[in-house]
């Protein structure tokens, strides 16, 4: 597809590097020229300086050709003129980054209304995975597919744990749980199990399951499993507004540190639920004497990556609450990775998984298209749900019989509401969706799991 991405901060650039490794003709448009020369010294991209919702700029990247125009500067407003602009000069699909919270309840009018394919809040985007991993505190990561009937969660086995030394096939038979494991990282390594494959404590293993089968295999392995009924904010940035919101609705107990004192009062005015204190958690001892011995849950949110790895560091010290670090440059993410820094949340990376979820399901939209895309170990493995809209090459023939590729594994089957763990027999229909976990990047059709 021919790409144009407006804006070339984080999430541009993650975008440009993400798209351009799919075999995408990008070109990126950005007003400052130094920007513009740094992702184009690094990618096989074009870049253009300018401003984005120029109309003469857009025809000169090539708008009444292009298939998509992205657009991710860090206005609002801008993003929504650049896509209004580029369907008028080349009719081509839009995709727009709005932040504002004051936008959303008006986000449906505004797609509607302008035509955009699709609008992503990298905040929001955030506070929804934060909020889903709150209800499994042993879950390092919750996705969700089937439109939320089956997730795909990833943990790490603890040190004493029952699965240690137990080979896959034998989770089924010996704890009687209905879930798969679909993929295994041990150090720098990542399998895609077989039945034989031997789990080791240490290892971070992804399953698929039912919520409700999920919930009882970490009861039964004896995995904490339990609700959190508190969680303590450092920082009142956006993200903060979105998981307050979920949080006060889950009936969790939420308490925010934020030093800015103007900023406390606005946050007093829209959650009086919550506990707002005005402090810089930095200070020695805030944490200490606001209670974070005592918190189920903590998150450093502030701007300063700095700042939200110390103050991890710190919680994780002190307390046995569940740990997230927002993270907005991960220029160092080999060391940062081997950090106690609990969950790394990345919004820019999040908004740049979904919008790379979206392209790839418009590729192809007649045959067997991507519906859902995840990426779960850093960029090496990929989930992702096919929706079955044609027979084909795969359709109606046993799983058994299908020449699938190496490292692939077929992990579930949507009909019409029934989830299908499958095994040999089960075969894959018209209609069906279908989860694919493998080290193969880049599927965009049902068809190319086959050996060519």
């Amino acid at each position: 597809m021919k790409i144009l991405i407006v804006g070339c901060g984080k999430v541009g650039t993650t975008l440009a590097e993400q798209l351009n490794q799919e075999g995408h003709d990008i070109k990126i448009i950005d007003n400052k020229v130094s920007a513009i020369h740094n992702i184009t010294d690094r990618l096989d991209v074009m870049g253009i300086v300018g401003n984005g919702s120029s109309y003469h700029v857009l025809l000169s990247a090539g708008i009444e050709t292009a298939d998509l125009l992205i657009a991710v500067t860090n206005s609002d407003e801008l993003n929504l003129l650049c896509c209004l602009i580029a369907k008028k000069a080349g009719n081509c699909l839009t995709i727009a980054r709005v932040r504002n919270p004051q936008y959303n309840n008006e986000i449906d009018f505004i797609k509607e209304e302008m035509g955009i394919s699709m609008i992503i809040n990298p905040e929001q985007e955030t506070a929804v995975d934060m909020a889903r991993l709150i209800r499994l505190p042993s879950a390092i990561k919750i996705d969700t597919f089937a439109k939320g009937k089956v997730e795909l969660l990833k943990f790490q086995i603890p040190a004493d744990s029952i699965l240690n030394s137990m080979k896959v096939y034998n989770i089924t038979s010996k704890l009687r749980c209905k879930v798969l494991v679909c993929a295994v990282e041990r150090q720098e390594q990542v399998f895609i199990p077989s039945g034989n494959f031997v789990l080791q404590s240490g290892d971070k293993i992804s399953i698929i399951a039912l919520p409700k089968h999920a919930a009882e295999f970490f009861h039964k392995v004896g995995i904490l499993t339990g609700h959190i009924k508190s969680v303590m904010l450092v920082g009142g940035g956006t993200v903060a507004v979105y998981l307050t919101n979920k949080f006060i609705s889950m009936g969790v107990t939420v308490k925010i540190i934020e030093q800015n004192r103007e900023r406390c009062e606005e946050l007093s005015d829209m959650f009086p639920e919550a506990l707002i204190i005005n402090a810089n958690a930095t200070d020695h001892n805030v944490l200490l004497e606001e209670g974070i011995e005592d918190m189920d849950a903590f998150a450093s949110l502030t701007n300063l990556d700095e700042e939200n790895i110390l103050l991890s560091l710190y919680a994780q010290k002190k307390s046995k609450a569940k740990v997230f670090t927002k993270i907005t440059r991960m220029t160092f993410d080999d060391i940062i990775g081997e950090m106690p820094l609990g969950i790394i949340v990345n919004p820019k990376f999040i908004t740049a998984e979904r919008i790379v979820q979206h392209v790839r399901a418009m590729q192809n939209p007649k045959g067997c298209n991507v519906e859902t895309l995840y990426k779960i170990v850093s960029n090496k493995v990929e989930a992702l749900e096919f929706s079955v809209k044609k027979a084909g090459g795969i359709v109606g023939i046993p799983l058994e019989r299908l020449e699938t590729r190496n490292n692939l594994l077929v992990c579930c089957i949507n009909r019409k509401g029934k989830i299908i763990i499958p095994n040999g027999q089960d075969s894959i229909q018209v209609g069906d969706t279908v989860i694919i976990v493998t080290t193969i990047t880049g599927l965009n059709d049902l068809n190319d799991i086959l050996v060519l």
